[in-house]
């Protein structure tokens, strides 16, 4: 016997897991966008607490240089992820954004780690959180076909 043997109970559990089906990944969308829009022109401004640790990862070029690039491309990606067109261009700017933002693991050691390979410094943990950002992008990836995904003319 299972909770949802209530009809009453799995009736709202439906509305509750249909509303979050439909809302779910346009929520997801706008908040990563807000994310990136964010911590994006933290950077030109000066106010990122991530410049230092990304100046260090890209000590050839010159921090004045990196830093606002590095933010406006990451306003681009949150941008592109406002308007539905422009999805692919969002996760292809954020991947490779992405590879970028996992080279201090392997460049800088022993700022992300206080004992290799699980002893997360706040920086690794700051930088090992991109997993779920890469996950949403996936998810967020997979909506720019919802039509012909949607008519099942493509079996997964």
């Amino acid at each position: 016997m299972t909770l949802f043997n209530n009809q009453k109970i799995n009736d709202i559990d439906l509305r509750i897991a249909t509303w979050m089906n439909k809302y779910g990944r346009l929520f997801l969308r706008y908040s990563l966008a807000v994310i990136f829009i964010w911590f994006g022109a933290l950077k030109p401004l000066g106010m990122s607490p991530a410049a230092d640790l990304a100046t260090k990862t890209v000590s050839w070029i010159p921090a004045d240089i990196f830093l606002p690039i590095l933010g406006w491309w990451e306003v681009a990606i949150g941008v592109c992820l406002i308007f539905r067109p422009l999805i692919r261009v969002a996760i292809f700017l954020l991947f490779a954004q992405m590879v970028g933002a996992v080279m201090p693991l392997f460049i800088l050691p022993d700022v992300c780690f206080t004992s290799i390979p699980f002893g997360l410094t706040l920086e690794g943990q700051y930088i090992i959180k991109n997993l779920i950002i890469i996950s949403s992008a996936l998810v967020i990836g997979g909506t720019v076909r919802h039509e012909a995904l949607k008519d099942n003319s493509i079996k997964l």
